[in-house]
């Protein structure tokens, strides 16, 4: 499984000859351009978790001839950017859906904010969670009310995910959290049969240093905190390969 950074959220996947696009709202480093262009895959599927300027960017409708699928949440039915798109290209999910294409099979989860998290099984076997906006958003100054919201919103969607099983899962490390912007990480780990972790959601911020604490839960967990654009990893037998 060859894994690309675009930038923030944004990463391009590549399992056999299915090609995946996720949260692709900008991509400097032309990652998507060149292997959308270079045409070796029989698949192209492009997610959107949400309609967050971050994560749903318009130059995708570039790929519309290319593409397989737009996977798109169902909040983004809902914007004036969605109109430029290809209507009968595009499927909208809901959370807690399913759909299936050719070489693909696709699950939602609830988000902590809007839109949904996916669950992606290929045809290959590859299994990828990409968790959207998913995370526990404990603000720090926030009031008690507030950060008690966050905690239940957060651990009851957790439940579901229970012994989640995937290959890789990406996941916010958001650096504005600060001193607690591992809380939603750490108990994600925690809770799922996690193969490999990558941070995401740190435009700005310096690569993740895992804290003692949370490496005395991860235990020998890989993981990947991409920071430049066009950063890549070749995932072989549970372990990133430069």
């Amino acid at each position: 499984m060859e894994i690309f950074y675009l930038l923030n959220s944004g990463f391009m996947i590549k399992d056999g000859k299915t090609l995946m696009l996720f949260d692709d709202y900008d991509d400097p480093a032309h990652i998507a351009d060149r292997a959308v262009n270079a045409g070796d895959f029989e698949h192209l599927y492009i997610f959107v978790s949400h309609a967050h300027f971050d994560h749903f960017g318009t130059h995708i409708r570039a790929y519309a001839k290319q593409t397989s699928r737009y996977i798109f949440s169902s909040d983004i039915r809902r914007t004036k950017r969605v109109k430029i798109f290809p209507a009968n290209d595009i499927t909208f999910m809901k959370k807690y859906s399913e759909w299936q294409g050719e070489g693909i099979k696709v699950w939602t989860y609830d988000s902590t904010d809007i839109g949904v998290s996916f669950l992606v099984e290929t045809s290959s076997g590859g299994r990828i969670f990409h968790a959207g906006d998913f995370n526990w958003w404990n603000w720090e100054g926030d009031n008690v009310e507030n950060q008690l919201l966050a905690q239940k919103i957060f651990l009851k969607q957790l439940k579901r995910m229970y012994k989640l099983d995937v290959d890789v899962a990406f996941f916010p490390v958001d650096g504005r959290l600060e001193n607690t912007q591992e809380m939603g990480v750490t108990e994600f780990i925690k809770r799922t049969d996690v193969k490999t972790l990558v941070a995401m959601h740190r435009v700005g911020y310096p690569e993740w240093k895992p804290s003692e604490k949370f490496l005395a839960e991860a235990r020998d967990l890989p993981v990947w905190s991409p920071t430049t654009p066009g950063e890549h990893r070749t995932l072989v037998d549970g372990k990133f390969v430069e």
